[in-house]
């Protein structure tokens, strides 16, 4: 939503904002279209068209104007976007390290090694967390969270098929055993796993500042990498383990491999073991053995 509310305010309003909306012209879109394309991305002109038709849809409903001029405009090509990577194993345990101690060691290190999205996790609730599972039932079930929702718009997560449950690698436990641990008491299983010290959503933009100084801190350009390549580092490290295809769809959430290849989801269902075993054996934790 604040990215919205940012590309509203920014590309639509302070370009056409002055031209009355009954007099926008097809021509004025065009115009407005083609100089955006100078500096974003097709993507985000994609959304600036959205955002400003479901506009107009909304005065046309209320007959302010009679008819929709944006409809009738392609949005044309524009900047290339930023091309996601991948952590190597190395530079991943670098991160985890310097991110030790830090507010964000157990949201870099659930990242990293579950493969959820961002805006999953910045909607955890400590409800969806079992830090213990049930070790003593045949079969044994680990410790696991279940991605219900994410801070997208609406709550819900990418798709339904993004909902799904997985076991934690052991650092996870441990990582969101000690974030607990440092709020000084059982918390709400309502709240939010990760918050402001009002209990409030973190800002996006406040978690890349502060991703980019432990990125700085383990000697890594800062101005390379975002929260969001954690998900894709997570896949590259599987997939480079030897895990099938398959099964890292599953992890994530996609509903067939075919998306995993084209971008990097499922109903909820039995909790995942794969990527927490496979983790476990990349990343121990201190206290394995």
């Amino acid at each position: 939503m604040a990215n919205y509310t940012t590309i509203a305010e920014t590309r639509i309003v302070a370009p056409l904002g002055r031209c009355r909306l009954r007099d926008l012209s097809a021509d004025d879109v065009d115009r407005w279209l083609r100089a955006q394309a100078h500096e974003v991305s097709t993507r985000t002109l994609r959304l600036m068209h959205s955002i400003l038709s479901r506009a107009v849809i909304r005065a046309m409903a209320r007959d302010k104007v009679k008819r929709n001029v944006v409809a009738l405009c392609a949005v044309p090509t524009g900047q290339a976007g930023r091309p996601s990577k991948s952590l190597t194993w190395e530079q991943a345990e670098r991160l985890v390290a310097a991110a030790d101690g830090s507010s964000l060691h157990a949201y870099i290190v659930l990242s990293l090694l579950t493969g959820a999205r961002t805006e999953e996790v910045r909607a955890l609730r400590w409800a969806d967390v079992d830090l213990v599972g049930q070790p003593d039932i045949t079969p044994p079930v680990p410790p696991a969270i279940s991605v219900l929702r994410s801070v997208r718009v609406g709550g819900d997560t990418k798709t339904r098929k993004s909902r799904r449950r997985f076991a934690l690698p052991r650092r996870c436990v441990n990582a969101l055993t000690a974030h607990l641990a440092r709020l000084g008491r059982t918390p709400d299983p309502a709240a939010l796993v990760f918050a402001t010290a009002n209990g409030t959503e973190l800002d996006p933009h406040n978690v890349r500042r502060a991703f980019r100084a432990i990125v700085h801190n383990a000697g890594l350009d800062a101005t390379a990498w975002t929260p969001r390549e954690l998900r894709h580092s997570f896949v590259s490290i599987l997939s480079d383990s030897g895990v099938p295809i398959e099964q890292t769809a599953r992890l994530l959430g996609h509903s067939g491999t075919a998306v995993t290849e084209r971008v990097y989801r499922h109903q909820l269902r039995p909790v995942l073991e794969e990527g927490a075993a496979t983790m476990d054996s990349l990343f121990p934790s201190d206290d394995a053995g």
